[in-house]
C-alpha cells in the first residue's frame, strides 16, 4: 500500500516530471495563458497516460522490443483521438482553444517516458497509479503557471473577474507581459526555485 502510494505522491513534488525531470515544458508555455483550457489540458494528459500505462502494462510481454516504440505511438495516438472527439463533443470552446496542442500530447515526453520507464516493467495497477501520479504533477505545475498568469495578465481566475473594477478606475491595467510564453518559462522557474530550496530531499541532491 505505501509503495503504491508513492507512486501517486512522489510525482507532485519529489520526482515532479515538469519542475524536476524536466519533461512537457513545451505544453506548459503553450496552454497556461488561461486556467480552464490549463485545466482541460491536465485532464487529458492524465486520462491518455494512466490507460495508455495500463494498456502498455497489459501488453509488455507480448510486445517485441523491435516494434515497441511504434506499438506505444499508436497506443498514445489511438487516447488522443478518443480524448480529443470527447473534448469537441463537450467543451467545443475550450477545444479550440486549445487547437492542435491536444494532439501533441502524442509527442508529450512525459507519457513516452513513463510507458518506457515503468510501464513495461511492471502490472497493470501499478501502471495505472504511476500515470495518475505523473498526470497530477503535471497538472499542478499547468495550475498554478496558468492561474498566475490569468490572474495578473486578466485581472480573473477561470473566466470570473477577481479584480475589482474600481482598481482599473485607478490606473491599474492588467499585465500584457505575463500572457507571452517566455512569462511562463520564468514562472515555472520560480516553482523549482521555490520547491529545490524548500525541499530538503532535492537540496541534497545537488
Amino acid at each position: 500500500m505505501g509503495k503504491n502510494l508513492k507512486l501517486v505522491t512522489d510525482p507532485l513534488n519529489l520526482n515532479n516530471p515538469i519542475t524536476v525531470q524536466v519533461l512537457g515544458i513545451c505544453s506548459a508555455l503553450a496552454v497556461t495563458v488561461k486556467l480552464m483550457p490549463a485545466i482541460v489540458m491536465s485532464m487529458s494528459v492524465i486520462a491518455v497516460l494512466a490507460f495508455a500505462n495500463v494498456i502498455i502494462s497489459l501488453l509488455r510481454n507480448t510486445i517485441p522490443s523491435r516494434i515497441r516504440i511504434i506499438v506505444q505511438l499508436v497506443v498514445i495516438a489511438t487516447l488522443v483521438i478518443i480524448v480529443d472527439q470527447i473534448l469537441k463533443a463537450y467543451v467545443y470552446d475550450i477545444s479550440k482553444q486549445l487547437s492542435v496542442f491536444v494532439g501533441l500530447i502524442i509527442t508529450n515526453c512525459i507519457i513516452m517516458g513513463r510507458l518506457e520507464a515503468f510501464a513495461l516493467g511492471n502490472k497493470p495497477i501499478p501502471s495505472f497509479l504511476d500515470g495518475i501520479g505523473n498526470g497530477a504533477g503535471y497538472a499542478v505545475i499547468l495550475i498554478i503557471v496558468s492561474a498566475v498568469r490569468e490572474f495578473f495578465g486578466s485581472g480573473s481566475i477561470a473566466g470570473f473577474k477577481i479584480i475589482p473594477q474600481s482598481f482599473y478606475d485607478f490606473g491599474y491595467s492588467d499585465n500584457g507581459l505575463i500572457i507571452l510564453p517566455p512569462m511562463a518559462l520564468i514562472i515555472v522557474g520560480v516553482i523549482i526555485w521555490v520547491q529545490r530550496s524548500r525541499t530538503r530531499e532535492l537540496i541534497e541532491e545537488k
